[in-house]
């Protein structure tokens, strides 16, 4: 659908950082899918069934940074230091994903710089049970 370009916040989330690039570097999310979407939430990825993931890492959702309309976070189970591969970007502002709203909450590691019409566009993607009609590749993760 489009090229998205997000900038990462390595100095407040450098574990969330060096874990999703070591992702990139091995290539994990090549050819792998947003395989949840809810328009007024978020879309997330990274889920690579055919690949292991990592361990899990420490949740650094204390590190000030806000679950804003466009910011990339960790997506995890109901455990706190859970995070592996998953990611998602915020489609709006989710203050209650936020530190100490109404949990540990989830890490911010990045913000959408480029791309937020393709954003857009992937969130109002039809969807069953929050899964796309029609997959939504990701093609490829790149640093530059």
């Amino acid at each position: 659908m489009g090229t998205i370009t997000i900038e990462l916040f390595q100095e407040q989330a450098p574990i969330s950082v060096d874990n999703f690039l070591t992702y990139v570097e091995a290539e994990h999310y090549d050819d792998t899918v947003f395989h949840r979407v809810i328009q007024t939430f978020m879309i997330q990825g990274g889920d690579n069934r055919t690949m292991p993931t990592r361990p899990a890492i420490k949740n650094e959702a204390e590190n000030g940074l806000k679950n804003d309309k466009y910011t990339v976070a960790m997506a995890r189970t109901g455990e706190v230091d859970s995070a592996t591969d998953q990611f998602f970007i915020n489609t709006v502002d989710n203050d209650f994903l936020n530190n100490g709203v109404r949990d540990f909450g989830y890490a911010v590691f990045g913000r959408v710089t480029d791309g937020t019409a393709v954003v857009d566009t992937i969130a109002a993607t039809p969807v069953s049970n929050t899964v796309p009609n029609e997959a939504v590749l990701i093609l490829s993760i790149r640093r530059k």
